[in-house]
């Protein structure tokens, strides 16, 4: 006579849990993470009597010179003809990062454009314990080697024609209307400059009639949009939160990497300070650290956000 006996339980749950942890980890890492996306909004938000724009809002390439696909992906991005270029930062991921940056962006020359840095334009990444990132915004804890910044912006400034917002601000023409920009460096790395701000807005000179005022930051912190608001601006534009990267279905980012409330860690959604409501676009971005190539429920996007009259 032979008895069979059945696996215990637990050990069957155990196994199904390690199977389930797998898959997720084969979609993330092999898969999502390829699974390039333009995400299209509008939102009312220029001045009245103003024509639309069409914004192509691009963020956190973190770009290493091997990843053709993103290249080419960004760079088909052209065809949408865009009004305008707003780009948040995060373009390197690598120290030959900017050969892939060429690439991918080369197709956006002639188009208006503005840009500010996130620190990975500044230092090289480093390995990090994922798991941090849980206890709150990650920190800084050695000096990594500089990028050749100064090469990127030139490329971004001579070559395409983009306009550098970091810590100041810039009056531009784009699709026939007049619009205002201001934008900070990296406040993740307590870059930002807010208090010169007014000035640089000054020296624009006396906002013409019917000018729109647009900010742009690289980290969505409350103290950045807040402060955007009190100085006018009507829109707002940041990136760094990679929309939290690795998500739950069905709820959404897990994590920021900064203050903001998750439910405003990706998409289109609005700010409120001192009685005023503007519309807020945070990008996911299209990459993420080469220490942490994985993306789960958290497509990599570019956004194409039509801006009307209010």
């Amino acid at each position: 006579m032979t008895s069979t006996r059945s696996a215990h339980p637990a050990l069957i749950a155990l196994g199904a849990v390690g199977a389930a942890g797998a898959a997720a980890a084969v979609w993330g890492i092999g898969i999502e993470r390829y699974l390039f996306t333009v995400r299209e909004a509008a939102a009312s938000a220029l001045a009245p009597g103003s024509t639309p724009i069409k914004v192509l809002h691009i963020s956190d390439a973190h770009m290493a010179p091997w990843q053709h696909r993103k290249q080419d992906w960004l760079a088909s991005l052209a065809q949408l003809q865009p009004d305008l270029i707003v780009n948040t930062g995060d373009n390197l991921g690598h120290r030959d990062g900017l050969e892939g940056i060429r690439r991918a962006f080369e197709p956006f020359a002639g188009i208006p454009g503005v840009f500010v840095h996130g620190s990975n334009d500044v230092s090289e990444p480093s390995p990090r314990n994922p798991l941090r990132y849980f206890s709150g915004p990650s920190k800084k804890h050695r000096k990594a080697p500089e990028l050749d910044t100064a090469a990127m912006d030139a490329f971004f400034t001579d070559e395409l024609g983009w306009t550098d917002l970091n810590n100041t601000a810039a009056r531009l023409q784009v699709a026939g209307n007049t619009v205002d920009f201001f934008g900070v460096d990296d406040a993740h790395r307590n870059w930002d400059r807010l208090d010169d701000l007014p000035a640089a807005i000054d020296a624009l000179g006396p906002r013409p009639d019917g000018a729109s005022v647009i900010g742009v930051t690289h980290a969505p912190y409350q103290r950045v949009l807040n402060r955007f608001i009190d100085l006018g601006a009507e829109a707002i534009f940041g990136g760094h939160t990679h929309g939290g990267q690795v998500c739950l279905p069905g709820f959404g980012a897990l994590v920021a990497n900064c203050d903001i409330p998750l439910k405003q860690a990706k998409g289109l959604s609005t700010w409120t300070h001192d009685h005023r409501t503007v519309p807020l676009n945070v990008s996911a971005g299209c990459g993420h650290s080469i220490y942490a190539p994985v993306r789960f429920a958290c497509r990599p996007e570019a956004t194409l956000l039509t801006l009307t009259a209010r």
